[in-house]
């Protein structure tokens, strides 16, 4: 039986972005154009001022799209700015951005990309 071992990734942060329905595929596909490897999409229901836009005062269901995507701290400024304009977040109502620093995280990483990073990282 061979040895498993966890490839600890400490250099990473976690983007999530509540969007309006339909929108998270945009987010998706420009956040992987930018350099993301995948991401997580969940439904949401909101809760706020915005719901009682209705009729005469009646709560309207704010249906939401949840975004979460893990990137490596160095793709983080870009992935996160394409996401942004994907969503039309500077557009009233469209959505909400932040940024969760991970303290680590752990996936599959293929052999090959361990050796080049531990090769890359190696001091001299």
């Amino acid at each position: 039986m061979s040895k498993r071992e966890i490839v600890v990734l400490t250099d990473v942060a976690l983007i999530s972005a509540v969007v309006q329905r339909s929108m998270a595929d945009d987010i998706v596909k420009a956040a992987q154009e930018a350099g993301a490897q995948g991401a997580s999409i969940h439904y949401a229901r909101g809760r706020g001022v915005r719901e009682r836009l209705g009729i005469m005062g009646l709560a309207i269901e704010a249906e939401k799209e949840v975004v979460n995507i893990v990137v490596s701290t160095d793709q983080l400024d870009r992935v996160f700015e394409k996401m942004y304009l994907a969503g039309n977040m500077d557009t009233p109502g469209m959505g909400f951005m932040w940024v969760t620093p991970l303290e680590k995280a752990a996936t599959f990483i293929p052999p090959e990309i361990v050796e080049r990073l531990t090769q890359h990282h190696t001091p001299e």
